[in-house]
């Protein structure tokens, strides 16, 4: 298995994200684009001391953004995962 620390880069805190940890126990997640499921779900448990039920990742497109010049760019493309932790589990966000 490949280091927990480097498959999960960070915890997204977005106001989707607090509405989904307040309603469904859910947390997102900054991943490796190279991260499967079951990756992801062995890394949270064992970063966070948690137990994970379930795992949804997203692979997003960079936003594509022109430069001063008429050329043109691609900010980096980007996996998400959005993690449901067992009823009773959280991760202390402090």
């Amino acid at each position: 298995m490949k280091d927990p620390r480097l498959i999960i880069k960070r915890l997204l805190l977005t106001e989707k994200g607090t509405r989904l940890t307040e309603q469904h126990n859910q947390y997102q997640f900054d991943v490796m684009p190279t991260a499967n499921k079951i990756e992801i779900k062995q890394a949270v448990e064992k970063i966070f001391n948690v137990k994970v039920v379930k795992v949804n990742t997203m692979n997003k497109l960079g936003k594509a953004k022109r430069l001063r010049t008429m050329s043109y760019g691609r900010t980096a493309a980007w996996k998400r995962a959005i993690v449901t932790l067992k009823a009773g589990d959280k991760i202390d966000l402090t």
